[in-house]
């Protein structure tokens, strides 16, 4: 009786149970309700893994290549490691110069906004007497505007620059205290040793959390974020220091006070497409103001130079291959960016939004729903 079929096994009680689509429901919100007060309590741990995670990412094309010239990975991740403490010892130096510099701009700035109030009263005199009309309280108004921004920059920037300059300050007492920012470096530094040594493995490992018929998805769906953000990140600070140091090399030419500190906020700000020298411009001008037009004519051709070169080039040859968002779309996301999440909407905008247009262009686009309609 070989050919006949054995009667089905009768269902366990777990099994009896799990049928309802109700124990499930409750099940998988429980699950998730669990997650979410354990992912609350160790919500820092996540954050340091992710950020070692990060380093990671960005270092593993360097640490392929490297291989692939039959530099052993031990090796390779000693190489990065010592570029990651050169970048960093780097960074120290020229924030200190920078701190200073910039303490010092800020201390200089309400001088300047009292040149600016003169100069424009003479031209709005002289529009006056030339009949030109309806000007009463626009000088008023500018000068409050520019006002404000200084304000707003004292009362954010000095007190923080004015503590990484006090090594007796708070953030000096941190660093040497037990679990503070310097524990949790270390931790993060240590965590991103493991990760570029074994990189191919942990990616591995992650992948196999999902069930084997999604890991090929998985797989895709990586590639296409890794594809829209990573790229957009490294992209990004490439340009980034691009405008920092062109702002920098411009305005120390021309004999601008604080071109460091300067170039430094417009790169640093850059981060977000278009909007460093938008930021670092206003200074630069205030301060160029006692030399006459000539120099504030020269602060703008430098700014304007630094955006097209960004725009027309930059931008278009490193973003292209991985983004391919028009500089409308981009700037309609910055916006949007800001208008629901703030600074830190600004940030995530446009890879999101790209990541939004390659997941259209593989799913969404090829599908039945698009092709033929719904």
């Amino acid at each position: 009786m070989g050919g006949m079929i054995a009667p089905p096994k009768p269902l366990n009680a777990f099994q009896y149970v799990w049928r309802s689509p109700w124990v499930r429901a409750a099940a998988f919100l429980i699950a998730f309700y669990v997650a979410y007060r354990l992912l609350g309590r160790v919500g820092s741990v996540v954050v340091d893994f992710a950020v070692a995670f990060l380093i990671a990412y960005l270092a593993n094309p360097l640490l392929n290549w490297l291989e692939r010239g039959r530099v052993k990975r031990g090796l390779g991740v000693f190489f990065v490691l010592l570029i990651f403490a050169g970048v960093f010892a780097l960074a120290g130096a020229l924030l200190i110069t920078v701190s200073a510099q910039f303490i010092e701009l800020l201390g200089s700035l309400p001088a300047q906004i009292e040149r600016l109030s003169v100069l424009l009263d003479r031209s709005f005199t002289w529009l006056g007497e030339r009949g030109v009309t309806g000007l009463d309280g626009v000088r008023e108004r500018l000068t409050e505007t520019v006002q404000t921004y200084v304000q707003n920059l004292g009362q954010n920037f000095i007190p923080i620059l004015q503590n990484v300059l006090n090594s007796t300050g708070t953030l000096f007492s941190r660093l040497v205290s037990i679990g503070g920012i310097l524990g949790q470096v270390l931790l993060i530094l240590l965590l991103s040793v493991y990760l570029m040594l074994d990189y191919s493995r942990v990616n591995a490992a992650l992948l196999r959390f999902f069930p084997r018929p999604w890991q090929p998805k998985v797989l895709e769906f990586t590639g296409l974020v890794g594809t829209a953000v990573g790229g957009y990140v490294r992209g990004q600070l490439l340009i980034a220091l691009f405008i920092g140091v062109f702002v920098w090399l411009g305005l120390t030419l021309i004999g601008i006070p604080s071109a460091a500190a300067i170039g430094f906020l417009a790169g640093a700000f850059n981060i977000v497409p278009y909007l460093g020298p938008i930021i670092g411009a206003t200074p630069a001008l205030l301060l160029a103001l006692p030399s006459g037009w000539v120099k504030m004519l020269l602060v703008v051709v430098i700014f304007v130079a630094a955006n097209q070169i960004e725009g027309n080039f930059l931008s278009p040859y490193i973003l292209s291959r991985t983004t391919d968002l028009h500089p409308i779309t981009v700037l309609v996301a910055i916006l949007v960016g800001v208008a629901l999440f703030g600074f830190a909407g600004a940030l995530l905008a446009v890879p999101t939004v790209a990541l939004g247009k390659l997941l259209l262009e593989k799913y969404y686009y090829p599908s039945r729903v698009y092709t033929e309609g719904p």
